[in-house]
């Protein structure tokens, strides 16, 4: 098997893995409640994902470079390679739209939550105001 053969199985390796991270960051932003840290976790899986893919698509095209008669093998393999990128793009948006989904309910939650905030127990001027004093000012 030549070195272009390896790297393109290694990215349909790297992609499989970044569907199943990208299916359960959807799951989890479909469910409504969503853990900060674990979307965090999510997130960071993903990037490393992306980065090792990032690197073996320099490998390749240094291979494919150095062998510019690709055959048949090859060709099939980078199909597979794009169509599973294509759905990838497809997935990760879809899950960009749950993401924004979110974000406008929390928006809307915060809105409704907003008048019944307790007043501030400090001023603008850093000091606490005077409705939450027990005293009165002295000057001296």
């Amino acid at each position: 098997m030549s070195k272009l053969s390896e790297v393109l199985d290694q990215m349909t390796v790297i992609l499989n893995a970044l569907k199943g991270v990208m299916d359960a960051e959807q799951q989890h932003l479909s469910a409504g409640q969503i853990n900060g840290s674990a979307l965090q976790r999510i997130t960071e899986e993903k990037s490393s994902l992306l980065a090792t893919l990032d690197y073996l698509e320099q490998q390749r095209r240094a291979e494919q470079n150095m062998q510019q008669s690709a055959n048949d093998d090859i060709a099939g393999r980078w199909l597979t390679i794009t169509k599973k990128t294509q759905h990838l793009r497809e997935l990760n948006q879809h899950n960009g739209w749950l993401l924004e989904d979110q974000i406008q309910r929390n928006r809307q939650a915060l809105e409704v939550l907003k008048p019944h905030q307790e007043p501030a127990l400090y001023g603008a001027n850093g000091q606490t105001s005077a409705s939450h004093r027990g005293g009165k000012k002295i000057s001296i």
